[in-house]
């Protein structure tokens, strides 16, 4: 088994919620997800879950996709969850404040792929996979950084 990686089969929504919740106490500020997957593969249901789960308290969630990035404070930090998906230079990474907040939040970003060179250090990929069944889902995790380690060992642990 490769320690640096997990996959988890997910067969409904609520399962793909679950296993964000699971996500939620490994995350902390100059952490970062990389959510990848095609449109529909479940990303944003992924990044509201997890945001739920870390939130003190209930509060609506939309997706960032025309707005790019909503922001979230919490007593522990602050979570960004950006859509990039409308970005085409990833230069304009910059001008909306990310790479400021790779350093000073907690950060979750869907397609990823458009950061180029600004991607940040501190992450962990999960890229989601429709399957032939349409709620079942192929969620993938990798990371080369040792912080998600324990992450990853748990979500092994639940196959």
């Amino acid at each position: 088994m490769d320690l640096s990686s997990a996959s988890f089969t997910s067969t409904h929504p609520s399962e793909t919620e679950r296993l964000a919740r699971v996500f939620a106490p490994y995350c902390s500020s100059g952490t970062t997800v990389l959510l990848r997957g095609p449109i529909g593969a479940g990303k944003s249901l992924f990044a509201r879950a997890l945001i739920s789960a870390l939130l003190d308290e209930p509060e609506d969630i939309p997706s960032p996709t025309f707005t790019l990035v909503q922001v979230y404070q919490t007593q522990r930090f602050e979570i960004w969850h950006s859509d990039l998906y409308r970005i085409s230079d990833p230069y304009d990474v910059i001008e909306l404040g990310l790479d400021d907040a790779f350093e000073a939040a907690f950060c979750i970003v869907e397609w990823p792929d458009r950061l180029g060179d600004f991607t940040p250090q501190n992450t962990i990929s999960v890229d989601l996979e429709s399957m032939e069944n349409d709620d079942h889902r192929l969620i993938s995790l990798s990371s080369g950084n040792r912080h998600w380690l324990p992450l990853i060992g748990e979500i092994n642990a639940l196959q």
